[in-house]
């Protein structure tokens, strides 16, 4: 497609479309096609001008041809890009903000003044109206204070300064709403579904397909730990499905043949064949929305210890004026001190301060539910880390399979790949992954597969009980034994791998060695992390203890616990907080679910199991520990400035009452003054914590 360069520097370029503007679809196309390549690392499209400017991370030439390539009709994107996008809501509210400007500056230069004071005095009953029903509810709110502000200035025929301040309160309002808006419908966006593959059922059995290409209808599977992709009705299989996505509520709930079930719940225990009724898988975002903007969750205790402020101070503002009126029987001097209040740039800046937090660090792919959560990270003390898919690399690799019965390696590896493509765990994957690219294709060898949390899978393979995972689960559980001949072999495996055990029929007839390799910047994070408060870094594994002090000493943690069990990392999470800490947990597998549930904060890794990511209220989008250090400097970041806001407001807005008590400021000025530096301090909490963006 044919374009224009209109500015450069190194690593950046802006570039203008060959015509007047985009439409929003159009520029939802055009970001959805430039972010899909890694030479970019980050791009904004304008619709309303047709430039695009990117920022990237190869040579200029690459870029150029990426641009020429790209046309409207040929550039294919998923139907939930244009359901779920932003751009839409944030064209309506600039319009707003610009429209509410021009009226209110046009209003005062075009039309004369009674037919202004008209005008204002109708707009004022608006806001007298909303003042008036905070007494019905038997509640002194702020909306009480800017009703008998804006009344009080036009009984005494001030309307400059009533219609001034009504001015502010509606770009208040807008740009309060706008935020919100955004940062909840943003969030909304990364809740939402984005799932590629399913296990669709069909008359040969099940094969994995396209999401994309599920239809009203067809029949798919959904195993423990996975997300039920679609809307639907339950055919076959009973499972516990946690649909906190949904209700808020985080107790799983019993699905049965012939029961609802919805996307994006996650099936905790048990396995369904869901009858798909909805396919759209963004049907359910408004729901999302609506979820988040009622969840208390989206506020920390700041945030709503500044609201409960805000509306104790309002009788004050009353009693100040009140006193101020008796003893200079001053009407301006009065009405100056009910122009300043306390509660609307408490009410206004603190959930700015929060969710503009949660933007921004969605803009690092760090998924945050709700401010609560911003606050715990930054007050935490202890971190427990999980080390399979967390402190080691999310995409373990078999080294050797090694056979103890008298089938091939090839063969024994087959077969395992057939049972661990079901679950989603990075071990399995690895295993899956093998088969594959030695071209080890499998069908269902297998009837229903079972997996036990922590410990590994069960199913039957030519009418012989399967089994595959870990030592425990296999030998002492499941009472497996080795052949006496082959004993030596078993003896002779290194401890330097993380081992996988494959039995059959009550006998050791593999062994799957994995490497296991620990993430490069784990070491330099767990410093960084140590030098941000944390006093304890924990690392926890079922692992053995050999290969728990290996990782542990090259990632710099001196407490580590090894062989632990999902309801062992939950019980050193709870014990901590019961003594008196503050306790993040990091993990991505459905083992550890447990213990993100029992943290103050947990953190899921994103390429872990859905469940993981349900169940914590933090996900990690990167490939990167450090995504850690940024949320802890920009959780850090929002409590300083939301008690620097807090000090801020009181402070200044005390000023302008005391200026106004005693006679300095007329209503105008204190009114302009006060709902200036609220709207300030708004825009200033709606700026970036960190200084730029890390590229």
């Amino acid at each position: 497609m044919r374009f224009t360069i209109k500015h450069e520097i190194p690593g950046r370029l802006r570039v203008h479309f060959p015509m007047k503007y985009f439409t929003f679809r159009e520029a939802d196309t055009l970001e959805y096609y430039l972010k899909g390549f890694e030479e970019i690392r980050e791009v904004k499209v304008y619709e309303r001008t047709a430039d695009a400017v990117l920022k990237f991370r190869c040579g200029r030439t690459k870029i150029l041809e990426i641009l020429k390539d790209f046309s409207f009709e040929n550039a294919v994107v998923p139907e939930r890009v244009f359901e779920c996008s932003g751009r839409e809501l944030s064209a309506a509210y600039y319009d707003k903000v610009v429209s509410t400007v021009l009226l209110h500056y046009g209003k005062r230069l075009i039309l004369p003044f009674p037919v202004r004071r008209v005008l204002d005095t109708i707009k004022a009953v608006k806001y007298l109206w909303r003042g008036l029903k905070t007494i019905r509810n038997r509640r002194l709110q702020v909306e009480l204070l800017d009703a008998t502000a804006i009344t009080s200035a036009i009984l005494t025929g001030d309307y400059n300064t009533a219609s001034s301040v009504m001015f502010l309160l509606t770009i208040g309002d807008t740009l309060e709403e706008w935020t919100h808006k955004r940062s909840v419908d943003d969030l909304a966006r990364r809740m939402s579904l984005n799932i590629d593959r399913v296990w669709l059922l069909t008359e040969d059995g099940e094969v994995q397909t396209d999401a994309s290409r599920i239809e009203s209808g067809d029949r798919v599977v959904v195993r423990m730990g996975n997300m039920i992709p679609f809307d639907g009705e339950v055919d076959a299989g009973e499972a516990m499905v946690n649909q906190a996505s949904m209700t808020g509520e985080s107790v799983a709930v019993h699905k049965g043949t012939g029961m609802s079930v919805f996307a994006g719940t996650v099936v905790e225990e048990g396995e369904l064949t869901i009858r798909v009724t909805q396919t759209e898988g963004c049907g359910r975002f408004d729901k999302i929305v609506k979820m988040i903007e009622e969840s208390e969750k989206m506020k920390s205790s700041l945030e709503s210890n500044a609201e409960r402020l805000a509306d104790r101070l309002v009788p004050y503002t009353f009693l100040a004026s009140g006193l101020t009126w008796a003893i200079s029987r001053n009407v301006a001097k009065a009405v100056s001190v009910l122009m300043v209040d306390y509660s609307c740039a408490l009410k206004m800046a603190m959930p700015i301060s929060v969710l503009s937090a949660i933007k921004e660090a969605a803009d690092y792919d760090i998924t945050v539910k709700g401010g609560k959560f911003l606050e715990a990270v930054a007050e935490a003390d202890t971190i427990v880390f999980d080390k399979t898919g967390t402190i080691t690399k999310a995409k373990p690799m078999v080294v050797r399979v090694v056979s103890f019965c008298g089938e091939s390696e090839d063969e024994m590896l087959r077969q395992a790949a057939c049972l661990e493509e079901h679950f989603p765990h990075s071990v399995a994957r690895a295993v899956v992954e093998c088969a594959l690219e030695k071209g080890l294709t499998h069908e269902e060898l297998h009837t229903s597969v079972e997996y036990i949390v922590a410990h590994g899978i069960a199913s039957e393979i030519d009418g012989e009980r399967a089994v595959i995972g870990s030592y425990h689960f296999v030998f002492e559980d499941e009472k497996a034994v080795i052949a006496e001949e082959k004993k030596e072999l078993f003896n002779s495996l290194s401890d330097e791998y993380s081992h996988l055990y494959f039995a059959k029929n009550g006998k050791l007839v593999a062994c799957i060695l994995i490497e296991d390799p620990m993430r490069k910047e784990t070491k330099e994070v767990v410093e960084k992390l140590r030098a941000q408060g944390f006093a304890h870094i924990v690392m926890m594994t079922g692992d053995s203890e050999r290969t728990a002090a290996r990782i542990a000493s090259e990632a710099g943690i001196t407490e580590y616990y090894a062989e632990v069990l999902p309801e062992d990392k939950a019980k050193y999470v709870e014990d901590a907080k019961q003594n008196g800490h503050r306790v993040l947990m990091v993990g991505d597998g459905i083992n550890d679910s447990p213990a993100l549930s029992a943290s103050d904060a947990g953190i899921a890794i994103s390429d872990g199991a859905e469940i993981a990511r349900q169940i914590a209220d933090i996900t990690i989008g990167s490939d990167s520990l450090e995504s850690i250090v940024v949320l802890k400097e920009i959780s850090t970041l929002l409590m300083k400035r939301i008690r620097f806001n807090y000090r801020t407001i009181v402070g200044f807005n005390t000023g302008l009452i005391a200026l106004g008590i005693a006679g300095i400021l007329p209503p105008a000025t204190s009114a302009m003054l006060h709902n200036g530096s609220t709207v300030a301090l708004g825009l200033k909490s709606m700026t970036d914590l960190l200084p730029a963006k890390a590229g």
